[in-house]
């Protein structure tokens, strides 16, 4: 499989060189190497405690790692700052809802867009006169699928909804690699779905890692997929290699197969 992006490079957009990551005596992330090339779209699986939302949280600097180097477009991040490394051109979304609810969807992109489009000083000053990220807010509201729910409070929002928020609040400064994390969980088949359409498109031209679980949405969604077993990268190869890989199956991806196919027997 191609990168679905037409003006993908050989260039690395994220690369990772014998990253490890310890909290005290406990090794977490285990010299991990690998390289994402620019408009690739890349799936992170693995078991519970595998250290997948680590990863995540070294390459967005959320923690600096303990040794090795992280590289952002040929560009070392590690250590860097949340924020510099956003400004760098890297956005991610979190499990966790990120929303301020009691805006509306409108306000939660254009607070987003403020910062990123540089009106630091202007907060809470005459937002109507911003044209620039009003008209920035629209678009994304498009993109997202949310233009006639823009005056509706967060809060108010389905659970499909907020998580279509969340990716609006994370492509809304234009950020060339995006970062997803486990954007489907929650989700019935229908949403996931519709859901995995609407990443198809936010994202196209753009470089996409995400932590998923769902083996449907992996197998549909991703150029390459990287396996990461006990905080080590087990392969990084496209879905049909890492699916006949024996490796992958013993260590991870038979077990969840075969309970995917019991629950959909069911």
């Amino acid at each position: 499989m191609t990168p679905h992006a037409t003006n993908a490079t050989s260039a690395a957009a994220v690369e990772l060189r014998a990253v490890t990551k310890s909290f005290g005596r406990t090794e977490i992330i285990r010299g991990v190497s690998l390289a994402v090339k620019a408009g690739e779209r890349v799936a992170i699986i693995g078991p519970n405690g595998a250290g997948k939302s680590t990863l995540f949280n070294l390459i967005s600097g959320r923690f600096g790692p303990t040794s090795g180097d992280i590289l952002l477009h040929g560009r070392p991040i590690g250590g860097l700052k949340p924020y510099e490394i956003n400004r760098a051109g890297l956005s991610r979304s979190f499990q966790v809802s990120n929303l301020f609810g009691r805006l509306s969807v409108f306000e939660n992109i254009r607070c987003a867009l403020l910062w990123a489009m540089g009106h630091r000083y202007e907060f809470w000053k005459f937002l109507s006169n911003l044209r620039d990220v009003n008209d920035r807010t629209e678009q994304v509201l498009e993109q997202i699928h949310l233009h006639r729910k823009r005056d509706h409070l967060a809060m108010n929002l389905t659970y499909a909804e907020q998580r279509a928020l969340e990716v609006g609040i994370t492509i809304a400064g234009g950020s060339s690699v995006i970062l997803l994390d486990e954007p489907t969980a929650g989700m019935s088949k229908s949403e996931t779905s519709r859901f995995v359409q609407l990443i198809r498109e936010v994202t196209e031209g753009k470089t996409l890692l995400t932590v998923e679980h769902d083996m449907g949405v992996v197998f549909g969604l991703a150029d390459r997929i990287a396996v990461l077993v006990y905080g080590e990268l087990l392969a990084f190869d496209t879905p049909e290699a890492v699916r006949a890989n024996p490796r992958v199956q013993e260590a991870y991806l038979g077990s969840v197969l075969a309970d995917a196919q019991a629950a959909e027997a069911h």
